[in-house]
């Protein structure tokens, strides 16, 4: 599989100019012969908490989006939007739709970040969900997950591939990146990590998408500019790995 991660600088509360940013970078993902096109949380309005600008059905312009790049381009499309009608309030959401632009999982982010208020206008969710992608099983989970281990573990038995998508602030910029390493290692599967960049909110965004591999080897960076990060994942290392080094097995799951 080559995965690809689109680090981007999200224009502030602008659907339609980050709509023509993710089409452009999908045309580029494509042309690289990618199988999976992934994107930063809230990719179509940045990390905000105007829900009157944010929220959309899941029929709404950003859902249609990565159906209408999935069939077109032949890839998986996984990323973040808010949707609303599914719970009270609006919820912050990753979908993956698969190749032939058809849903495959629905995930509302179960740990919100109470510092930046995003538990005030969001509900959130309570369940992981896991989906197949083309030869692995997979998880994709949003931004301040990153920091709670125990979900990872939820999923880490049937997944070799988990996703995290994120607006995460440069001012932690130091934890997303040893934490996307922690999480690969800990878990023996390969993680991909997708931050933007750029300013939104008042907050400054420094990217460090990273693609990691089940050592939690670094395959490819980011690095702090916009750009499209990009490498193949050889799928039979889940197993090699976790075969070699059986440290899942040694778990005790009643201190979880």
């Amino acid at each position: 599989m080559k995965a690809a991660a689109v680090q981007m600088d999200i224009v502030w509360h602008e659907r339609k100019a980050n709509h023509a940013k993710a089409r452009h970078f999908a045309e580029q993902a494509k042309d690289a012969g990618a199988d999976l096109l992934v994107l930063p949380e809230m990719f179509s309005t940045g990390f905000s908490m105007d829900v009157s600008i944010t929220a959309e059905p899941l029929d709404g312009p950003t859902p249609t989006l990565f159906r209408s790049i999935a069939r077109a381009t032949n890839m998986a499309v996984v990323g973040g939007f808010v949707l609303k009608g599914r719970s009270a309030r609006p919820q912050n959401v990753s979908l993956a739709v698969g190749p032939d632009g058809k849903d495959l999982a629905l995930y509302a982010k179960i740990h919100q970040i109470g510092i930046l208020g995003e538990d005030g206008p969001y509900d959130p969710g309570d369940q992981p969900v896991s989906f197949d992608l083309p030869g692995i099983r997979s998880a994709a989970f949003v931004c301040y997950d990153l920091r709670f281990p125990e979900l990872f573990r939820a999923v880490v038995d049937e997944c070799g591939l988990i996703l995290v998508i994120a607006s995460w602030p440069s001012t932690r910029q130091a934890h997303w990146d040893i934490l996307l390493h922690a999480r690969a290692i800990e878990s023996q599967c390969f993680v991909v990590g997708v931050n933007r960049v750029g300013e939104g909110g008042g907050l400054l965004f420094t990217g460090g998408s990273a693609i990691m591999d089940p050592l939690g080897q670094v395959l490819a960076h980011g690095g702090d500019k916009e750009t499209l990060v990009m490498a193949d994942l050889d799928l039979d290392m889940v197993k090699e790995v976790r075969a070699t080094l059986p440290f899942l097995k040694d778990r005790k799951p009643h201190l979880l």
